[in-house]
């Protein structure tokens, strides 16, 4: 059976000027393994009403998952929530338990209209928790929406994968050696896909310092499958008269 699919939508024009370093989608990725749903997409955009809108509805209608990052703070440019409810062609509206629990987050006098923009949701959206901030995020329909911010949204994260329909997690067998040129294995490891279409097979060259080599991996979803071709993959190490390693390289 295959496992459910996700697309990641990061957003923000830091991201694409190179001002801030993306560093959510490995935190994503690796929660979405363990409950067995395949991150199949990635796509970064600017702070654009219309781009989010349409990438949006877009990915909502491809994917079983759709999670963003970025776009639901206080400020001008923080239009992500605005955009899932002109998506949806829903109103935008005030969320009051989550207004109550900010107004009374803030200091007297100091709840003031930008801090009250973090309170408004697409109708019908639900909060997203974070152990790290009041203001969380929402999900509605099949859109999870988080904060770009990356302590809040592994925190974001961690309260809502848990949550979510579980699978078959992403399983992985890998096996290495030094001094291996890709050339060498390449028919080889092509015929093996072939074979386990199901899976996703690599080959990884890797550098450690003096140390030099080739690191082969089978993933996917069926854990049996995995098994057997990660024997195989160990057998074509072997072939060309090198030691297999069992394990990513150190």
């Amino acid at each position: 059976m295959s496992p459910q699919t996700a697309c990641f939508i990061v957003i923000g024009n830091e991201i694409l000027s190179g001002r801030t370093q993306e560093a959510n989608t490995v935190v994503l990725a690796q929660a979405l393994n363990r409950q067995g749903i395949k991150l199949d997409e990635i796509r970064t955009i600017p702070d654009i009403e219309e781009r989010i809108v349409s990438t949006i509805n877009d990915c909502r209608a491809r994917f079983d998952f759709v999670f963003t990052s970025g776009g639901i703070g206080p400020t001008h440019d923080d239009i992500t929530s605005e955009s899932v409810a002109r998506a949806l062609k829903v109103p935008f509206v005030c969320h009051q338990e989550t207004y109550d629990l900010l107004r009374n987050a803030f200091k007297p006098g100091t709840f003031n209209q930008a801090g009250q923009r973090m309170a408004w949701f697409p109708e019908g959206a639900e909060p997203i928790r974070s152990s790290v901030s009041i203001a969380p995020g929402f999900s509605i329909a099949n859109i999870y929406v988080m904060a770009g911010v990356p302590t809040i949204f592994r925190s974001m994260v961690e309260w809502l994968i848990p949550r979510l329909p579980k699978g078959a997690p992403l399983c992985s067998k890998a096996w290495y050696g030094y001094n291996i040129y890709e050339s060498r294995i390449a028919n080889s490891l092509s015929e093996l896909q072939k074979a386990y279409p199901m899976l996703d097979l690599g080959s990884y060259p890797f550098n450690h310092g003096d140390k030099k080599g080739v690191a082969l991996v089978a993933k996917g979803y069926d854990e049996k499958a995995v098994e057997e071709a990660g024997a195989k993959l160990r057998l074509i190490i072997e072939s060309i008269e090198v030691t297999p390693f069992e394990g990513e390289p150190l």
